[in-house]
């Protein structure tokens, strides 16, 4: 039946958009798989349960192939920029922190909010752990520190 052939193929086709618009590389599974099942229905048009078979093998068995390529062509940014620059460089307390209310560090020039787990004095010395928001998280310098 021929019109089994154009179902696979719009489908195929809507596959096609909802992968050009998504940031993911995940809809080519069923792409293929449509286009695999639309194939076979040319030659068994009213094999519905074998075309839907088609489909399905095609799309999860590409499924691993395409998260291979995908870690392969997308690579993370060696470079970080803006404020996650921050994360893993030295400090200096303008403030004192308190685990409970915070403090203010100097880093690069430019005054931050921070908070520790830990009661830090001014003038000490700070290693900036994470960025939450427009918060720095810092401890104080320890042996191993990568400065």
């Amino acid at each position: 039946m021929e019109t089994m052939f154009w179902v696979w193929l719009v489908a195929a086709l809507l596959f096609l958009i909802l992968e050009l618009v998504s940031p993911a590389f995940f809809f080519i599974c069923f792409v293929a798989g449509s286009i695999g099942a639309a194939l076979y229905s040319l030659f068994y048009g009213d094999a519905y349960y074998w075309q839907l078979g088609i489909f399905l093998i095609l799309t999860l068995g590409l499924f691993p192939l395409t998260r291979k390529l995908a870690k392969k062509i997308t690579k993370e940014s060696p470079q970080k920029s803006n404020a996650d620059a921050l994360v893993g460089k030295v400090g200096i307390v303008t403030k004192s922190i308190d685990p409970d209310l915070g403090g203010q560090v100097r880093v690069e020039g430019e005054i931050w909010l921070a908070t520790s787990d830990e009661a830090i004095v001014e003038g000490q010395k700070i290693f900036i752990t994470a960025l939450t928001g427009a918060k720095l998280h810092v401890r104080t310098i320890r042996e191993g520190d990568v400065i």
